[in-house]
């Protein structure tokens, strides 16, 4: 079976071949994050006129990549929800005319069940159920993967998102847009005890977390330093907020694993790049004896074939959508 997928949630425009939900035959990428560089994070408009420019090229260059003809193609996946409305609504009605046109059924697919399935790409061993550790630049949280289509959240932050912290802070140190890896790259060879940084609790809900009080302590660490003239040592900053981002996700996750006994955990997200985190977690899994399953680089960011591989499983679950299929700027995952 072939999926031509459409991701177009936040500044990265995607599309991608797939065969049987786990065979990459093209995955392209157009992304505008250095026109939101300049302001520092994503522009809503800016986005979706850009998605709005490439969404087309880039349908024929996955299927020339792919060496497909569009009559191969047995169904369109396309991210329809969460993101940012007005680039969603882009992917979603490109997608639908597609589906319309080509005769074929259209896939609505949940843009953190996308996340969670570009572990399936990679590792072809992994199965339901196991937990997997969700973090990205609007997400962050940890989910019970019963089956391919079945999720239920555990915990998650109450404010603010890993990812979010990692792009502002970067914003704030002139690491420029986006400041995943910018950070990650400055805190190599870092000292993480050099600051001390908040590892906040949520009383009574052990697996939730919250970052908004670590990114405002970064905050005025840096605004103070900057108005008193001193200066700071930026290795050191990056490497003790990883450290302390890291000690939130790390220990709940743990505990979580602990709590199912599945001893199966994957993570999935932008987030899921960073070096700290990766070994934290591998650490940690090697303790209790549990196998950690970890996205290639290349997937660990926005793409569509991380769609068209959980349309793939939406579709042998019957979850398909009308032409009144809409965008959706917010979604429980377990309703995707």
């Amino acid at each position: 079976m072939k999926i031509l997928a459409f991701e177009s949630s936040c500044d990265e425009t995607a599309a991608a071949v797939m065969e049987d939900g786990r065979t990459i035959l093209s995955s392209v990428i157009a992304s505008s994050a250095d026109m939101h560089a300049i302001y520092g994070g994503v522009v809503p408009e800016i986005a979706s006129r850009k998605h709005v420019e490439a969404i087309s090229g880039l349908a024929d260059e996955a299927l020339r990549q792919a060496g497909v003809d569009k009559s191969d193609i047995d169904a369109v996946a396309v991210t329809h929800a969460p993101g940012l409305i007005g680039a969603l609504l882009v992917g979603v009605s490109f997608a639908k005319s597609v589906a319309y046109g080509l005769g074929v059924p259209l896939i609505p697919v949940h843009h953190v069940r996308g996340h969670i399935a570009a572990n399936y790409i990679a590792h072809a061993d992994l199965e339901p159920p196991f937990l997997c550790l969700c973090v990205s630049g609007g997400t962050t949280a940890l989910v019970d993967v019963k089956d391919y289509t079945h999720f239920e959240v555990l915990g998650g932050t109450r404010d603010d998102a890993a990812g979010e912290c990692f792009d502002k802070i970067a914003r704030v140190l002139g690491l420029g847009y986006p400041g995943g890896g910018p950070m990650d790259k400055m805190a190599q060879g870092g000292n993480d005890k050099a600051y001390t940084f908040p590892r906040a609790h949520v009383a009574d809900h052990p697996l939730d977390m919250s970052f908004s009080g670590l990114k405002t302590a970064v905050l005025n660490t840096v605004h103070n330093a900057q108005q008193k003239g001193e200066e700071l040592n930026l290795h050191d900053l990056a490497a003790s907020f990883a450290a302390a981002v890291s000690d939130t996700l790390v220990p709940r996750t743990m505990e979580a694993n602990r709590m199912l006994g599945y001893n199966k955990i994957a993570v999935a997200g932008g987030v899921a790049a960073n070096s700290r985190i990766r070994a934290d977690l591998q650490r940690e899994c090697e303790k209790v004896g549990a196998k950690l399953w970890l996205p290639p680089l290349s997937l660990c960011g926005d793409n569509a074939a991380m769609i068209g591989c959980q349309g793939y499983y939406e579709y042998l679950a019957g979850n398909t959508a009308g032409w009144d299929l809409n965008a959706k700027a917010s979604l429980d995952i377990s309703k995707g």
